[in-house]
């Protein structure tokens, strides 16, 4: 395969490759507001909607929940913040800095997806067939739109709030279907309570597991996480907004199955979704109600695309072939080098992918933001030792875990975060050579999408980079 280089100009790879670290002068009150707004597919006959996140070739019958783009902005002073979560698979970077560019008065916006599996594709690959792109321009369009109208609401709607933090753990509401079992089973929430009348203006809830992903048929829908949302929404009357932590491994619900009221085991279906997510509700009401005050000024974040190498030959050939449509870079050696764009077909350069590894500083408050679906091995550092003799990499050096890179416990870990880079595997439990580990006879689910063996060292490298440009407190 061979690739043409387009050196990006100087000035314009300034604006691309740096944000200056933006700090609040001062702690003023923090102001708050939340929104949301519908981004559900138009569905027509005449342009299918494919849906992400299971086999290619799953064009949309019909809508059984609508999807949304939340926000919350957050304001201190004169600056702004806006992080906001769509009901997507995993928006690509590009539209996320296509959508900040319309949201220039605001010193960062992040944008992360909540990882349905009954959302349209935004990505290329689930398509009406291998060799065909699953996505539909205009609706990308109407995400990025989205995007930038609930933030413009979320920011009319800001009122002056102070906030609670708090956690839950519940590691029953969690499966890891693959080996080594691992888990991240906090959930974190944010309380945001009104200084005027001391109601709850805004909740927002980092979770960790993938959707249920109900068999047969194909409807638009937000799956469990969308539940929660509703749920909790309904019972504290205000907005709610959801945000994926570490869902890589692979996390998703127990067994795929719920026992309800009746004692009738529940193992399909949106009766299923409903199930899985009023539990995560009822957990979230668990962590509010130990939430305890917490300052989140001044507003401070640390952010930088980076460059990391592009090893999947799978991910090459559907870029080369249009399915995948996202820019590649030629990879110059280090994550944070020059950027010269390449294009498949007409270079011997080896292939890069650009990125963004994020951390925000909220006041006592620490968020990791990180591109895709993270392991969460990556969170506490729980490694298997010694990694398992069949792995390709037994010998790897062990990644710092975010626990270890954040400066405090009181912290958010926001995956699928400005843009999806797929899985995040620990290098020593990457394996995709025989003799496999666990004496299985194929590989496990995960490596066939990531971008590749040293993604996961490069991107806690990136946040560690971010936290020590922080200032000491």
């Amino acid at each position: 395969m061979t690739f043409t280089i387009r050196r990006v100009p100087t000035a314009a790879l300034f604006l691309l490759l740096v944000f200056v670290p933006l700090i609040a002068q001062a702690a003023a009150g923090l102001e708050a507001g939340m929104s949301a707004v519908d981004i559900t597919p138009k569905l027509e006959a005449k342009q299918p909607i494919w849906l992400a996140g299971k086999e290619y070739n799953r064009a949309a019958q019909g809508v059984h929940d609508p999807l949304f783009a939340r926000a919350l902005v957050l304001r201190d002073g004169s600056r702004k913040f806006a992080l906001v979560s769509v009901d997507s698979i995993g928006l690509p970077n590009p539209s996320v800095v296509k959508a900040r560019k319309s949201l220039k008065d605001f010193a960062y916006v992040l944008v992360a997806s909540t990882h349905s599996h009954e959302s349209p594709d935004v990505i290329g690959v689930w398509g009406p067939s291998p060799g065909e792109t699953g996505v539909v321009a205009s609706y990308v369009a109407q995400i990025e739109a989205g995007i930038v109208e609930a933030v413009r609401q979320a920011d009319a709607a800001a009122v002056p709030v102070r906030v609670e933090y708090g956690t839950a753990e519940d590691q029953s509401l969690l499966g890891d279907y693959r080996r080594p079992e691992v888990y991240d089973s906090v959930l974190r929430v944010l309380k945001f309570v009104r200084a005027s009348d001391g109601k709850t203006n805004g909740l927002l809830v980092q979770w960790n597991s993938h959707g249920v992903e109900p068999k047969g048929g194909a409807h638009v829908s937000r799956d469990f996480m969308g539940v929660v949302v509703d749920a909790l929404e309904k019972r504290h009357g205000c907005r709610a907004v959801y945000f994926q932590g570490a869902i890589g491994g692979l996390m998703g619900t127990p067994d795929k199955t719920f026992n309800n009221a009746k004692g009738e085991r529940i193992s399909d279906g949106f009766e299923l979704i409903r199930m899985a997510g009023e539990a995560v509700a009822n957990l979230a009401d668990k962590a509010i109600k130990q939430a305890q005050a917490i300052t989140l000024t001044p507003l401070e974040v640390y952010a930088r695309p980076i460059l990391i190498p592009l090893g999947n030959e799978g991910f090459l050939q559907a870029t080369a072939a249009g399915v995948l449509n996202r820019p590649l870079f030629a990879w110059p050696g280090t994550r944070e080098g020059n950027v010269e764009q390449i294009v498949a077909g007409k270079s011997e350069q080896p292939p890069a992918m650009q990125t963004e590894v994020a951390y925000l500083r909220l006041g006592e408050l620490h968020v990791a933001a990180i591109p895709g679906e993270l392991y969460p091995e990556l969170v506490y550092g729980q490694f298997q030792e010694p990694a398992d003799p069949g792995a390709d990499f037994v010998d790897a050096a062990l990644e710092t875990p975010i626990a270890k890179i954040l400066p405090s416990k009181k912290m958010l870990v926001l995956g699928l975060a400005n843009d999806e880079v797929g899985y995040i595997v620990p290098k020593r439990q990457w394996d995709v050579k025989p003799p496999f580990a666990y004496g299985l006879k194929s590989a496990q689910y995960g490596e066939k999408n990531s971008v590749g063996p040293e993604t996961a060292r490069m991107l806690m490298e990136a946040l560690a980079d971010r936290v020590r440009e922080a200032p000491a407190q």
